[in-house]
C-alpha cells in the first residue's frame, strides 16, 4: 500500500507512521501544498496513492481545502467516489461542524487525535486495506 501521512506536527507525523509502517510505503508531506504535489506525483507516475492520513489544521492550504481539490482531480478523471485514494481526516478537532464538512467533502474517514492504534486499524479493515488485525496488548 502507498501511503501519505500529511501533517505539520513531527509527533504526530512519527506516531502515524509507526503505525502504519507494517502496511506499506510511507511518504511524508508537512503540509497541503506537498500532499497535493504528491498526490499528482503519484497519478503522474501511475503509481497512485492507496491512503493519505490529513490533519485539518495547517498553515497555508488546510486539510479541508487539499481534501477538496483531490477529490475535484479524480473528479475530472472520472474516478468515482469510493474508487479513488482513501482519505481518513486526523485531527484534534471534534467538532460537528468540520466533522460534517469532512464527509461533505467525501473523506472516508475521520479519527481524533491522539490516533489511537485499535480504531485507525478498525478503520482502515472497514475500508478495506488491510486484514483482519490481532490486537496488540501493549498498543491502545
Amino acid at each position: 500500500m502507498r501511503i501519505l501521512i500529511v501533517d505539520d506536527d513531527a509527533t504526530c507525523r512519527v506516531l502515524l507512521q509507526e503505525l502504519l509502517k507494517p502496511f506499506g510505503d510511507i511518504q511524508i508531506a508537512r503540509n497541503g501544498k506537498d500532499a497535493l504535489i504528491s498526490f499528482s506525483l503519484g497519478k503522474a507516475k501511475k503509481e497512485p496513492l492507496d491512503l493519505i492520513c490529513l490533519d485539518i489544521m495547517m498553515p497555508g492550504i488546510d486539510g479541508q481545502a487539499v481534501l477538496k481539490e483531490i477529490r475535484k482531480a479524480e473528479d475530472k478523471a472520472g474516478i468515482l467516489h469510493g474508487h479513488g485514494v482513501k482519505i481518513i481526516m486526523t485531527s484534534a478537532l471534534d467538532d460537528t461542524s468540520n466533522v460534517k464538512r469532512a464527509f461533505y467533502e467525501l473523506c472516508d474517514g475521520y479519527l481524533v487525535k491522539p490516533i489511537q492504534r485499535k480504531r485507525l486499524l478498525g478503520l482502515l479493515h472497514e475500508l478495506g486495506l488491510i486484514g483482519e488485525i490481532e490486537p496488540s496488548p501493549e498498543a491502545p
